[in-house]
């Protein structure tokens, strides 16, 4: 069986496409997903980056490409009023209602599902205070928030989560890791599938591996 760990913030449009074709992408191989949620803008700031969505045009292309994937794949989506947004309190959430008998435990499906939908769907407010609490007590009353979002704890927790990330070579999502192994971006899904039912694209002496010996040729003066 795979051990998936999928790394995602709810900000992320891609981290949304990706997390709906997930199931798709995998089918008929034996594994399992793990979903931790990051600070985006924490991987950034690591790798001394600019976010999609803080480049003017590249902002609009993004918005465009997106919702012509999601038409193209059968996705149902819609921009959120304003983005980006601050996705802090969703994170959080996300980690309250972690479950398992880990220390630091991480959301289902399920709960990532419902705080996805929350963002990309309908095309409200994603930071509404007001939306924000009715996603808490619905999934309250589900006995999922078993956790304080705005505790100690689950800050603690995001952090962690996003340091540890970043220091294992994460510098965007969505993002996958598989034995070990990085992939990253929606448009990575046809290769972790490869990847996962064995493809000997990937073995030593691959390109995969051949590619990482690559010399810098040339470095732009900051």
């Amino acid at each position: 069986m795979k051990q998936i760990r999928f790394s995602l913030d709810f900000i992320s449009p891609y981290a949304y496409l990706a997390f709906e074709q997930l199931p798709q992408a995998l089918q008929g191989i034996s594994h399992s997903v793990v979903y931790e949620p990051v600070l985006f803008a924490g991987l950034l700031a690591q790798h001394g980056q600019l976010g999609p969505a803080e480049i003017a045009p590249k902002r609009i292309w993004t918005y465009r490409q997106v919702l012509w994937l999601a038409q193209q794949q059968g996705i149902d989506m819609q921009m959120p009023l304003a983005h980006p947004f601050n996705p802090l309190p969703l994170l959080r959430l996300a980690l309250a209602c972690g479950s398992g008998a880990a220390a630091q435990p991480l959301p289902s499906r399920y709960v990532c599902e419902q705080i996805f939908r929350h963002v990309w769907r309908g095309g409200a407010d994603a930071a509404s205070s007001t939306r924000l609490a009715a996603l808490t007590a619905q999934l309250s009353a589900h006995g999922l928030a078993q956790r304080d979002p705005a505790g100690s704890a689950v800050k603690t927790q995001l952090k962690n989560l996003s340091d540890t990330a970043a220091a294992r070579g994460l510098f965007g999502v969505p993002s996958f890791e598989v034995d070990g192994q990085l992939f990253w971006g929606l448009d990575a899904l046809p290769m972790l599938r490869a990847y996962c039912l064995g493809d000997a694209w990937f073995t030593e002496h691959s390109p995969w591996h051949q590619a990482a010996n690559t010399a810098m040729g040339a470095q732009r003066k900051t």
